[in-house]
Order: structure tokens, then C-alpha cells, then sequence
């Protein structure tokens, strides 16, 4: 074999950005994600949880909830008050409607697809209908004071839950008036300010599961408006909450990264009667848990920490494979450095900026796995930053480094770069 330098490159100061929310296609093989930064990405589960799609992200988009509806229709909304629906094919946003409610904050779709309910910050819920060209504004739910944070449909799609600040209520899909309202820190004295409650799904027995900045996951009857069960599961706040399609499993993610699993389980062996029980907790991150979802074979979760864990249930798995083994996506799918391997040029690609290096040198050999003195240390020859807020989606440097290009989801820029002495110069073409 012969001779070879490796460069140990320790100046990409990437910081990827978290996961911010979660959405299992119903009845299909798809997982969409959104980031912090905007961008929304798509894993195919039938392709070995492969990342299939990816649209960037932008300065003025948030997205704080995301949907499947009407099949393999991708819907989105954040602070700025608007409802998106994503292109798949084009990798684009397709169209956005305002929700005239402010800042969204939660969204959900029927079991049919049909319709969406959108929470906002103004306090109302809002249906909207699922039509070819879009979605159509249908109506305005009882509004009452304080932002709505989570929403559940019942599976009959007959009514709504809704999680507030120290409060749930549940509406009448057909009237739009709220025919139950229940205080969820009722019991407990009140040593924090107010309980937010961060997750909720409503189950078709009629129990509404609530997940409260208490560390509590909640179990109520929403006709008698009474507390069924409640388990304290952490001491910090439960951020998110995911239901199984039997509604025989729950999982739940916490501040302190940490996630739980509760089953349904009966009291005693072949009993009829079964109850709620925490059975399983997981530590695979190391920041906040704000999105975690369930399949039919794994639990999901995502953080702050910009990892997705898809943790397979092995009581799910009839054999060996690939399915069955912990996943953990930390890094980008995508190639966001690009070498100039004729001028020993690096370029490192940003959300809205580039990046360009040239790398050390040095004038010593070795043996194997050396460590050698340089003689010329790595030099940061340009910062390029990208016009306009949307993020860079690729980008590239010639061989010779000399032309520099990137594009974004609309442009495409191309750069003649130019070396004189110690200095750059750039020029756009």
C-alpha cells in the first residue's frame, strides 16, 4: 500500500438542528420530521428507514406540528400562522393558507383525512377541509382564553381534546361547543405556577391521556370529567405523547431525554381486567424529547439533541434482521462538505451561509498512526452568505478551486473564486 496523509479536520463547527415534531403516515410506511430550522424531512420504514425526501428549510417558516391527511398528503404549521402543504415530488412548500388565529401551535387530522383542526394562539380551534386544489376554511370551534398547545381527534371524528394551560377541553365536532371542561391541577396543590399540558390523545373507549409539565401522564373520563389513573413518570415535564394504532401501548418523551413506555396490561394473568402500567424507560438523549411517535414495531422519538432513536419492540419481531436493531440517526443524510482535492480546499455548507478552508500542511513523515507537527496551519479564506431566508439546500467546489457553486430551493449561485497572494476574491457570475 502505498503512502498517505489523513487530515483530521476539527473546524466544522456544525450544529444540527433538533427535532421539533413527529407524524407516522396512518396506514402507510412513511415517517415525516421537522427540524428547528425549518427544514422537513421523510424516512421510508419498507426501505430500511431510509431518508427519502428532504425539503429545506426557511427563515420564516417554524413548524411546531405536522399531519398526514387524505393518504400521502404532508401538511405543516408553526408561529407564523400559516398552514402549509408540502409538495413530495418537488421538495417544495405547494401552497399555505393563514389560519387568521395567530401562531399555530397544534394540529390534527381526522381518522378519515378529511379535515384538520389547527390550535391556535388566540385560544380557538379551527376546522378546515381537505380538498383537492388545498384545504378549505370550514369553521370556528368555542373559543375560550389561552393558547391551544396539543389536539386528539376521537377516532368516531365526532370530537375533539384539547390541552391548554391548567386545562383540557373537549368539543362537539357537529355543534362546535365545548361539552366538557376539566381543570387538570384540580387535586394537587399548587406548588408551580400552572401545569402546561404539553400531550394529548383521545382514545376510543372515550379515556383522554394527558401528558402535563408535572411529569404526569393522565388518564380521564372525559363524560363524567373525572381522573381515572395518574402516573408521575418523571420528575420534569412530559413534553410528548404518542399513542400505538390498538391503543394498547403509550410512550412519552421528557426534558431530561429520557422516554417512557406504558402498556395495557392485565391485572392478573388471564384476567379481563387490565390497567395502565409503566413498564419500560429509556435514556437515548441528552436534551429535551419535543416529538416522539409509534409505530406498529418500534417507539420513535426525537430531540433537541438533533437525534432520531427508532427503538424496535421486540415483542413485535418474529426474526432476525435489520428491523430489529437499535437505530440512531445523529448525522445529516446529506454531503454538506466538499473538497477541492487539486487546490486542498474544504467547503463547508451552513443553513444560510458557506464557508471556505484551506488545509495545513506539513513537512514531516512518520510511521502509522502518527500524529505529525504542522508547518502550516488550516486557513479560513472566505465566509460566503447566502441572500434571501431560504436555507441552502447543496453545494460544491471545482477540483481546481476555482468556481464555487450552491443552490437553494428556488435559485441556483455560481461564484468565480479567485487567488491573489494571501487574499480571495470572489465574484458572482
Amino acid at each position: 500500500m502505498g503512502e498517505f496523509e489523513v487530515h483530521r479536520v476539527r473546524f466544522f463547527g456544525l450544529v444540527p438542528a433538533g427535532v421539533r415534531c413527529l407524524a407516522c403516515q396512518p396506514r402507510g410506511h412513511r415517517l415525516a420530521l421537522a427540524r428547528t430550522d425549518g427544514a422537513v424531512e421523510v424516512y421510508n420504514f419498507a426501505a430500511n428507514y431510509f431518508q427519502e425526501k428532504v425539503i429545506p428549510g426557511h427563515e420564516a417558516r417554524s413548524v411546531e406540528a405536522l399531519c398526514w391527511a387524505a393518504g400521502d398528503r404532508l401538511f405543516g404549521a408553526g408561529l407564523s400562522g400559516d398552514v402549509t402543504e408540502y409538495d413530495l415530488a418537488g421538495l417544495r412548500v405547494a401552497r399555505s393558507l393563514d389560519g387568521c388565529g395567530g401562531p399555530i401551535w397544534s394540529m390534527a387530522a381526522n381518522s378519515s383525512g378529511t379535515q384538520l383542526a389547527i390550535g391556535c394562539e388566540d385560544g380557538s380551534v379551527k376546522l378546515f377541509q381537505v380538498v383537492p386544489e388545498g384545504i378549505q376554511f370550514e369553521r370556528n370551534l368555542d373559543r375560550r382564553k389561552g393558547r391551544i398547545l396539543c389536539l386528539s381527534w376521537h377516532p368516531s371524528d365526532t370530537h375533539i381534546a384539547a390541552g391548554s394551560i391548567d386545562i383540557l377541553r373537549v368539543f362537539d365536532v357537529s355543534s362546535g361547543q365545548t361539552v366538557r371542561r376539566i381543570m387538570v391541577n384540580y387535586h394537587v396543590q399548587k406548588v408551580k405556577p400552572e401545569c402546561i399540558v404539553w400531550g394529548i390523545a383521545f382514545l376510543s373507549s372515550g379515556t383522554v391521556v394527558t401528558s402535563d409539565s408535572f411529569g404526569r401522564v393522565q388518564f380521564w373520563d372525559w363524560e363524567r370529567g373525572t381522573l381515572q389513573e395518574s402516573h408521575t413518570v418523571s420528575t420534569s415535564a412530559v413534553l410528548s405523547l404518542a399513542v400505538s394504532e390498538k391503543e394498547d401501548s403509550i410512550i412519552v418523551g421528557t426534558s431530561t431525554g429520557a422516554t417512557y413506555q406504558l402498556q395495557l396490561l392485565p391485572v392478573k394473568m388471564g384476567s379481563l381486567e387490565k390497567r395502565w402500567v409503566r413498564t419500560k424507560p429509556f435514556q437515548h438523549h441528552t436534551h429535551d424529547v419535543r416529538a416522539v411517535a409509534h409505530s406498529s414495531t418500534a417507539l420513535i422519538s426525537g430531540g433537541l439533541d438533533a437525534q432520531l432513536v427508532i427503538r424496535p419492540l421486540m415483542e413485535k419481531m418474529h426474526k432476525k434482521g435489520y428491523d430489529a436493531v437499535l437505530r440512531k440517526f445523529t448525522f445529516p443524510h446529506r454531503r454538506l462538505v466538499s473538497c477541492a482535492r487539486k487546490a486542498r480546499l474544504l467547503l463547508f455548507q451552513f443553513s444560510q451561509h458557506l464557508e471556505l478552508w484551506r488545509l495545513g500542511s506539513t513537512d514531516e513523515t512518520g510511521k502509522d498512526g502518527e500524529v505529525l507537527t504542522l508547518c502550516r496551519m488550516p486557513e479560513h479564506l472566505v465566509q460566503l452568505k447566502s441572500k434571501g431566508p431560504e436555507h441552502i439546500y447543496c453545494s460544491c467546489i471545482s477540483p481546481c478551486g476555482g468556481w464555487l457553486a450552491y443552490s437553494t430551493a428556488s435559485r441556483f449561485h455560481l461564484y468565480r473564486v479567485r487567488y491573489e497572494g494571501d487574499g480571495v476574491s470572489i465574484k458572482r457570475v
